[in-house]
């Protein structure tokens, strides 16, 4: 099922292995003898950082305060039109800045550029040759989609075999992470690696593990801490866990409380007006909802939708035919209740047993069918 993420830090963070301190790039484009200009792109301490330099003989230096290891990009500005006039086919060299020296050499591109002096890039070119088969298969479906004719597109059992293929290398490409992860336990690079794994929604059985099997730098870097305090919330809404309660307005502004809800099954189910996903798998809670609410099972709807768009809310709740009790506080990703659960993607659920206990939770259409089959006995 589809869901739309909340963009957080978690996802490509700013990593303190280290104390602040000062980074130094030199970068040599040995072909080139005309003036140029190159932009490094690149974020320290929360903020990001565009700095430019000057060269006739293709040497470019450039130096500045991380308080950690940031992602980070050159751009080589060939023409003289500056960065923003650049396009899609702009000459760019994606790597890993951190404190100390890092080298970059390349002919005629910087595209082309070999990194050397940065222990993370290393690690990075070790990741990427470990991930590089995997690369090239799901490249060649990207590539075989492009080129597909009008009529395989409206064949379903074309587009249902390619979809099948996507799934198969997007899992073997999980297995491979978790095999690096587990031979390179001190490598910043099995951090992401691990990040990427886990995504928005976590396991914890599979994430944990994972975790602590990570270097004690790593796991008490100021990363490591804050990613461990999003598995401690994950822990919080597992199955088995009562669920968190909380309270907010209704459609007409009156105050619902979860609490109010003990004794049935209630489906607390986040979503949005604008969240494609979430109006795409709203048939299904519609149908889970007709089939079994004389059966002391019920909705609960909570709306991540922005403050000034109640309208937008209420006329989603119409067209979708929701007919179960919706709440918001309209904060958008800062959504008090959705906070509570750690939601960091919508659509989200959580199935809540009479007694007040998850029994279920992220259920699209045919898991919730199957678990309230389970339940219900039809």
């Amino acid at each position: 099922m589809k869901k739309i993420f909340l963009a957080t830090i978690l996802f490509f963070p700013l990593i303190t292995l280290a104390q602040s301190g000062q980074f130094f790039l030199k970068a040599q484009v040995s072909d080139l003898n005309k003036p140029l200009k190159a932009y490094l792109y690149y974020d320290s301490e929360g903020k990001s950082v565009l700095d430019s330099a000057n060269s006739s003989n293709g040497t470019f230096e450039f130096s500045g305060h991380l308080s950690g290891i940031s992602k980070a990009s050159i751009t080589l500005d060939h023409t003289g039109g500056g960065r923003s006039k650049l396009g899609d086919k702009r000459d760019i060299l994606a790597f890993y800045l951190e404190n100390g020296n890092t080298n970059v050499t390349a002919s005629d591109s910087i595209k082309h550029g070999i990194i050397s002096g940065s222990r993370i890039n290393q690690q990075n070119s070790i990741y990427k040759a470990f991930l590089s088969a995997n690369k090239q298969t799901f490249e060649s479906l990207v590539t075989r989609s492009i080129a597909a004719t009008p009529e395989q597109r409206k064949d379903s059992t074309f587009r249902k075999n390619l979809s099948e293929l996507y799934k198969k290398t997007a899992e073997e490409r999980e297995l491979l992470q978790i095999q690096f992860i587990k031979i390179h336990p001190d490598f910043y690079i099995s951090y992401l690696a691990l990040v990427e794994v886990a995504g928005p929604i976590i396991d914890v059985e599979k994430i944990l593990p994972l975790f602590n099997s990570l270097s004690v730098d790593i796991r008490r870097s100021e990363a490591g801490l804050a990613f461990e305090k999003t598995i401690d919330m994950a822990k919080i809404t597992s199955i088995g866990a009562m669920a968190p309660l909380f309270t907010q307005n209704d459609v007409n502004d009156k105050p619902v409380s979860l609490s109010s809800f003990r004794g049935k099954y209630v489906l607390v189910d986040f979503w949005a007006s604008w969240c494609g996903p979430c109006r795409a798998e709203n048939p299904n809670v519609v149908k889970a909802y007709q089939r079994y609410k004389g059966e002391n099972f019920t909705v609960l709807g909570v709306s991540l939708d922005r403050a000034g768009k109640k309208d937008e809310w209420l006329a989603a709740i119409k067209a979708d035919g929701l007919e179960w009790t919706q709440v918001s506080d309209l904060k958008f990703w800062k959504n008090e209740a959705a906070k509570l659960y750690g939601i960091r993607a919508i659509p989200q659920n959580f199935l809540i047993g009479p007694d007040g206990k998850i029994v279920g939770k992220n259920l699209d259409g045919k898991e919730l069918s199957q678990k309230l089959q389970e339940i219900f006995g039809h």
